[in-house]
């Protein structure tokens, strides 16, 4: 993604090609930051409340100061008229500060739209199964995200788009940077997240909409073969959306297809962000 502008609170915009960290920041130090992403339509950020929220929660779980939120929405403003776009990613860091200190710095960044998105969701994501252990911050969007991309870049070289990731067992976890759905019939199944924070709002907006589009939502522990046998599968996530997935490790799902939870799904996503599908 192309990085647009940054606001940095207190201080205002800062031209992108500016350094804004120290080399000392515990951010950079021992990824003792927090971070959030989300959607801009048309200028307004898709459910701005609840994820700074979800910014507050995760800055708890790592123990830094939960940063103002009134602040981040006025940064967020700045930073979205600032990019000159109006359909774009906007992302939130919060980071301890300075060893030593106890300033903590927080950051609206505007990004371009990931280039390809329609595309990829027409032919769907191709998905390599990775094992995965979650750690101890599995439940704060914090900037020790780097299993997590490293995850991704081993399902890449296999030829994937991304990784699904499995416990050692073969229970179903997440993806990288997204929430893991399938469809049985007319129930959508996902796995339960042992903290609410590990909900994605796009997650969030699914659920609530999904039994308007005719679906039932489980929620539970899975294996692995049975996502592997079901009707259709797909992602969600703030920037991908309702992405959908139509082969794992090589193998097609469902006759290797965009199904029709997805695209329902989809079109609902857009109409709750009041940006509906371009026909």
């Amino acid at each position: 993604m192309t990085l647009l502008s940054v606001v940095e609170l207190g201080r205002g915009r800062v031209p992108v090609d500016t350094p804004v960290l120290y080399a000392d920041d515990e951010g950079v130090l021992r990824g003792r930051a927090v971070f959030e992403t989300l959607r801009v339509y048309g200028g307004t950020p898709f459910r701005l409340a609840e994820h700074l929220g979800r910014l507050a929660g995760s800055a708890v779980r790592v123990d830094l100061p939960e940063p103002d939120p009134a602040a981040f929405a006025a940064a967020a403003a700045d930073a979205i008229a600032a990019s000159g776009e109006a359909d774009l990613v906007l992302r939130f860091l919060w980071t301890a500060g300075r060893e030593g200190g106890s300033h903590p710095a927080g950051f609206a960044l505007a990004s371009a739209l990931p280039p390809g998105l329609e595309e990829l969701r027409a032919r769907g994501l191709r998905l390599a199964v990775v094992e995965w252990a979650p750690g101890a911050l599995a439940g704060a969007k914090s900037t020790s995200y780097a299993a997590n991309m490293a995850a991704q870049a081993a399902a890449q070289r296999r030829g994937a788009d991304d990784a699904l990731l499995v416990d050692p067992a073969g229970v179903v976890l997440e993806a990288p940077t997204a929430n893991v759905w399938w469809r049985e019939g007319d129930r959508l199944l996902t796995p339960a997240l042992d903290l609410p924070i590990l909900a994605g709002i796009t997650r969030a907006v699914l659920v609530e909409h999904a039994p308007a589009a005719g679906y039932e939502i489980e929620e539970g522990v899975f294996r692995l073969e049975r996502l592997a046998a079901a009707d259709e599968v797909f992602l969600s996530s703030s920037v991908r959306e309702v992405m959908p997935v139509t082969a794992i490790d090589g193998a097609p799902v469902a006759g290797g297809a965009p199904g029709e939870a997805a695209q329902a799904l989809q079109r609902a996503l857009r109409a709750a962000a009041g940006y509906p599908l371009r026909s």
